[in-house]
């Protein structure tokens, strides 16, 4: 069979270099694929973007399966295309990716099916959230309404910081954020203390299987300190989500949405993404949900998986998922992000990467903004690369992870030196 995976970042080629080691697949093509894919001799980049040409690309090459990485061509209806072309794709059709796409519907959903969450208002006028947020004072979360490449969530200390963000998200529109129909819409909620997760589910419109515990490093700076990213490291699995949190989980947020989803006349395929804020007690709310996998925590997720991801997909694209039991490795698996200079707001490109040390078992760099020119690795995105490491406990898996990480170069090169931290000093 030949297997194309959609995307571009660290997350995509996690997953093609997984798919790659099944024996039951031909070839694996990844669009548009990055500079680490375009150096691995198992895979074959395809420098198409554009979905409709993708689709068509696809049927011409006889692709066997469609695996979508990233949100966008999610929320833009790929998966609705290639079904309507007798392809078999793997993903949210674009009504169910507004689970990811609009916090408001994601919000109001949640609402709708007592699924535990932070108290929320959504706005469109600027005056009137200023003055919510002057109401009810900081620490105040902020969200953007649409897509925004994980840089849509502020979480302010200070009002200053609150209304800095209600004016990028609603007047200056700083953030590139892709706004859905009804224009800019922020979402602001109420601050919730506690330790988050990321906890990740397989579903195939009825049957719903969990993948491994993770847990994601969202700010900049050692010590959670610094603006947000879309994630600076991860590590699997996640000791914070206990047997306990973990039945929590499936009982009062992935099970509802899932027949919530299908209530709505929205059944829902695909990665299920949970981001849960888990409290001293172990109750939980959602803080949102993504309609895929989530980036870096892919990295160590595949990292530990045993099972042969294609038969997983196949099991998930024909509603076989009640059959399916997932092999995990015991060991844990850590992975540090290498950042550009500039990230994450204005990430610089174009920087040599040197040190690149050769992949194995239990090291692999997942390469994301990156691209090969003449045979030399440059930077092309924020965050460039994930560094992934398998071994007995945390703290031996960091080692391993940071020492590899330590060969690798780059000017203006961001990395923290604590992912994991959490679970070592628990």
């Amino acid at each position: 069979m030949k297997v194309l995976v959609v995307g571009g970042g660290g997350r995509e080629h996690a997953m093609a270099w997984k798919l790659a080691q099944s024996p039951k697949i031909q070839q694996v093509y990844v669009a548009p694929g990055n500079g680490g894919t375009s150096r691995d001799p198992n895979l074959i980049n395809v420098p198409i973007t554009d979905g409709v040409d993708l689709r068509q690309w696809a049927i011409d090459h006889g692709i066997g399966l469609t695996l979508v990485g990233p949100e966008a061509p999610l929320a833009n209806g790929i998966v609705d295309d290639f079904r309507a072309h007798g392809l078999r794709i793997f993903g949210p059709t674009q009504a169910a990716a507004q689970l990811e796409s609009s916090k408001a519907f994601s919000k109001a959903f949640m609402q709708r099916h007592s699924i535990p969450t932070a108290a929320f208002e959504t706005f469109t006028d600027a005056a009137l959230a200023h003055a919510y947020v002057d109401r009810l004072g900081a620490p105040i979360v902020i969200k953007a309404d649409g897509l925004a490449a994980g840089k849509g969530v502020v979480v302010a200390t200070t009002l200053a910081e609150a209304h800095e963000a209600i004016d990028f998200m609603l007047l200056d529109d700083t953030l590139g954020v892709a706004h859905n129909a009804s224009g800019a819409r922020v979402v602001i909620e109420e601050f919730l203390q506690g330790e988050e997760a990321s906890f990740m589910v397989l579903c195939d419109g009825k049957n719903v299987v969990a993948l491994a515990t993770s847990q994601d490093h969202k700010r900049l700076q050692d010590g959670d300190l610094g603006p947000n990213t879309g994630g600076m490291g991860a590590y699997s699995p996640a000791p914070v989500v206990t047997a306990e949190v973990h039945a929590r989980a499936m009982r009062e947020v992935i099970l509802p949405t899932i027949r919530g989803m299908e209530k709505d006349g929205i059944p829902y395929t695909g990665f299920l993404y949970a981001g849960l804020m888990i409290d001293p007690q172990g109750r939980i709310k959602t803080l949102e949900f993504n309609c895929r996998m989530g980036d870096p925590e892919t990295q160590p997720i595949l990292m530990r998986l045993k099972s042969d991801l294609l038969d997983v997909l196949m099991a998930a694209t024909s509603e076989g998922l009640d059959k399916l039991e997932l092999d995990w490795d015991r060991r844990v698996a850590l992975g540090v992000v290498m950042a550009a200079a500039g990230y994450p707001m204005s990430p610089r490109k174009g920087d040599a990467i040197t040190g690149l040390p050769l992949d194995s078992h239990e090291v692999m760099v997942f390469h994301a903004g990156t691209t090969e020119q003449e045979g030399q690795i440059l930077t092309s995105g924020g965050r460039v690369l994930c560094v992934t490491a398998l071994a007995d406990s945390v703290k031996q898996a960091q080692q391993k992870a940071y020492q590899s990480a330590s060969q690798i170069a780059f000017d203006g090169l961001q990395m923290r030196r604590d992912i994991g931290y959490r679970a070592i000093k628990n």
